[in-house]
């Protein structure tokens, strides 16, 4: 490679946003390629060629096919979407189904995810290896435990390939699958070993990953120090903290293009950190829309998946404190039946007071970020999230458990950080005890109008772009080049 080509890294993902998306994985997979062509790196991503995927492609070119795809043909198209460069496996038997890439309509995993996302980790492997000639990759890129066998596959089926690396975006996903699909998955009897896919008597995709790529990144520091312990580690601390030499924590960052509210089209009003003003104007349509009462309560906002990692039935032990501040709640999100259940019961119990949405709604969520004063994320674990950078570039101070990239992200507002003009939201301990606490502490700075402006100010200035990390990734991929060099 010559000093002035670029890095060409090959991307792995399960979905990309803007195309499929049911978390921030797909947020980052899709943010990521703009923010590193800055630091001469070119990444190309190879996706499961979903309905979605396929009729948003453009200039397609069939690059290779396949004769035998777990049962099936299949071929490869190259083609842009939405900015992206993108390889798609166009295999029906695979991915032509509707809804969500890894349910059923009944709401169950397919029953064939090991295969579909086997063939992921196997195409990625053949291509990384030179499948394609006028394709030679750099670096693969694997991200999460849909794309954890690619490194499997390069391992042993392939004699030369790039330098690998793993991303976990959330360990508590690992891609177990029964021992005896080993030869459906064309993995060699070599592989199923402690040092190799095996994971406590099962295939384990990402615990694959984690245990032969070149190098582990997960999506905050804080989040790569959590999961070598045994509380966060989800039974791969042991094999983490082995690995803590070849183990880093990049933090992701968010489009500040998309989330801003100077130039944001989903939102009634436009503002900035100079002209916070109309903001106000977000908040009366907010209010309007989930039939809120229109009055100058402190207004929380929720954008979550509604699930117990997100500590989400805390906050419905605590919402009777919250109503009593006289305080409101709008949620958006989607998750445990149980929870749902819950806030849809609080919004019809206290109407007025609370409104609730149950579902995935972009337009929505990016008028509660503009609309809500603060977003509570009362979560148990969280390795990165996304939706607290959002409110810091939308002025609503978030309100986050102090765990994972929540701690890297928010500075909490104590006396000092008010003091010293640097605090932009509210931490708090994971409990019941301190997310009550927490709520009482925010909206005892609400009602500090001078003090919450300053520090709704301080928010909207951090840099929660893709930028910094940008360069660290680019740095990562030429450290692993170097290595293979020596």
């Amino acid at each position: 490679m010559t000093t002035s080509a670029p890095i060409v890294v090959l991307s792995v993902v399960s979905e990309i946003f803007p195309l499929v998306k049911t978390g921030g994985l797909a947020d980052v997979a899709g943010a990521l390629p703009a923010a590193l062509a800055p630091e001469h790196v070119r990444v190309v991503t190879l996706v499961p060629g979903y309905p979605a995927v396929l009729k948003a492609l453009d200039e397609v070119v069939p690059v290779l096919q396949i004769a035998d795809l777990f049962g099936n043909p299949a071929k490869l198209l190259h083609g842009r979407a939405h900015g992206l460069e993108l390889i798609a496996i166009d295999a029906p038997h695979l991915y032509n189904r509707p809804g969500n890439p890894y349910m059923a309509p009944d709401g169950r995993d397919w029953p064939d995810n090991a295969i579909r996302f086997g063939a992921l980790g196997k195409v990625a492997a053949s291509l990384a290896a030179g499948a394609v000639p006028s394709f030679q990759p750099h670096v693969l890129h694997a991200h999460d435990w849909q794309s954890g066998l690619a490194a499997a596959y390069l391992r042993y089926g392939h004699e030369r390939g790039p330098r690998t690396v793993t991303t976990v975006h959330n360990l508590a996903f690992q891609g177990l699958f029964p021992a005896s699909l080993l030869p459906a998955l064309a993995l060699p009897p070599q592989a199923y070993s402690i040092n190799g896919v095996e994971f406590h008597g099962e295939i384990g995709f990402l615990k694959a990953g984690l245990a032969l790529a070149d190098w582990i990144t997960t999506v905050s520091p804080t989040y790569a120090a959590e999961i070598r312990t045994p509380e966060y580690g989800m039974g791969l601390d042991g094999l983490l903290r082995v690995r803590t030499e070849r183990l880093s924590g990049i933090l992701n960052g968010i489009d500040d293009a998309v989330w801003n509210p100077a130039t944001d089209p989903l939102i009634a009003a436009k503002f900035d950190a100079r002209r916070i003003a109309p903001r106000i104007a977000n908040k009366a349509v907010l209010k309007q829309r989930l039939g809120l009462a229109n009055d100058d309560a402190l207004l929380f906002g929720v954008v979550s998946r509604l699930t117990w990692q997100k500590g989400l039935d805390m906050l419905v032990e605590v919402l009777p404190t919250l109503l009593a501040t006289g305080a409101q709640l709008v949620v958006l999100g989607t998750g445990e039946r149980a929870l749902q259940q819950a806030f849809i019961d609080a919004a019809r119990i206290h109407q007025g007071r609370v409104g609730c949405v149950i579902g995935y709604d972009e337009e929505l969520a990016h008028l509660i970020q503009a609309g809500a004063d603060a977003l509570l994320m009362p979560s148990r674990y969280e390795p990165c999230g996304l939706a607290q950078m959002c409110a810091l570039r939308y002025g609503t101070l978030p309100v986050v458990a102090h765990v994972g990239g929540l701690a890297d992200t928010v500075i909490d507002c104590n006396d000092m950080a008010i003091a010293e003009g640097v605090g932009t939201g509210v931490q708090f301990t994971p409990t019941i005890g301190m997310l009550e606490a927490a709520i009482l502490r925010t909206t005892a700075l609400w009602r500090n109008g001078r003090v919450w402006r300053r520090v709704q100010r301080n928010a909207m200035r951090a840099d929660v772009s893709w930028r910094r990390s940008a360069r660290r990734y680019a740095q990562l991929y030429r450290d692993l080049l170097a290595e293979k060099g020596r």
